[in-house]
């Protein structure tokens, strides 16, 4: 079974849904259809709602074109005023996919292979390819 990279469907009223992680329930009253609509599992599992009027499925998983897993796979980090916000690693500067490939082996102990530390230095590849460099902003 391929590893899902983004979790997620549009309702018809144009709601999209994500589930970030596992157990990440989420769930939207259509103003459409007025069905409710739902999604779980993260990256783990895929669970949907049963409608009437069906969703428009947005998942991606390993499999998929990288040009697409780089703009959803994201890092949750904070903002400045420490609301949560999930980065895409194709947003992401160059020092910060490095800092969390040394931080997820060092910190978590996660090996060098871990899916994560795979999608950031093939992110890094592909820049290095593109001749893309993204630096970090200064605050």
């Amino acid at each position: 079974m391929s590893k899902i990279i983004l979790n997620s469907i549009r309702t018809p009223d144009g709601t999209v849904l994500i589930s970030r992680h596992v157990h990440d329930y989420v769930e939207h009253v259509d103003s459409v259809s007025g069905e409710l609509y739902m999604i779980d599992g993260g990256n783990e599992y895929l669970r949907r709602s049963i409608n009437k009027i069906p969703f428009e499925e947005l998942s991606l998983d390993e499999n998929s074109p990288f040009e697409l897993i780089r703009e959803v796979y994201c890092r949750g980090t904070f903002d400045k005023d420490r609301k949560r916000i999930w980065v895409p690693m194709s947003q992401m500067s160059d020092d910060h996919l490095k800092g969390c490939i040394q931080y997820n082996k060092m910190v978590l102990g996660y090996s060098d292979n871990c899916f994560a530390n795979q999608m950031y230095k093939k992110e890094l590849e592909y820049r290095e390819k593109h001749e893309i460099k993204i630096n970090e902003e200064k605050i």
